[in-house]
């Protein structure tokens, strides 16, 4: 088994002892687990604080690009985690991540938590990608 930690250039840089990206490969096929990814841009600040719609879309971007640099595609995303703050976003979370995902459909689970990690954000999405 082979393990690849994945970086992409424009991504922030971790605050922890974490990757972005775990790349695993193994016999033949490559299982990818994306960190939950939160609306920070690159200088370490927060995105379009408490609007759930630009920051989903912002985290969909990031989330793409480490798919990317893991050589895969929203197409290989078998299974999301999505986490926010007030529920009642989920109509326009729910639509920009309806684009993303409209033909490959993977499972997914939202839950509803009082804060995050950073001031300001209102969604956190991980996901898991197999090819």
């Amino acid at each position: 088994m082979k393990k690849t930690l994945v970086y992409p250039a424009n991504h922030p840089s971790p605050r922890g002892a974490y990757s972005p990206g775990l790349l695993v490969e193994h016999d033949g096929s490559s299982t990818l687990y994306v960190t939950g990814q939160l609306a920070v841009d690159r200088d370490g600040k927060v995105v379009a604080p408490f609007d759930a719609t630009a920051q989903t879309e912002f985290v969909f971007q990031l989330i793409g690009s480490i798919l990317e640099a893991a050589g895969m595609g929203f197409r290989d995303v078998v299974k999301v985690q999505t986490f926010l703050t007030h529920m009642p976003d989920f109509e326009r979370f729910s639509a920009i991540r309806n684009r993303y995902f409209a033909d490959s459909r993977p499972v997914s689970t939202l839950i509803e938590v009082k804060g995050l990690a950073r001031e300001g954000c209102c969604v956190e999405i991980e996901v898991v990608a197999i090819r």
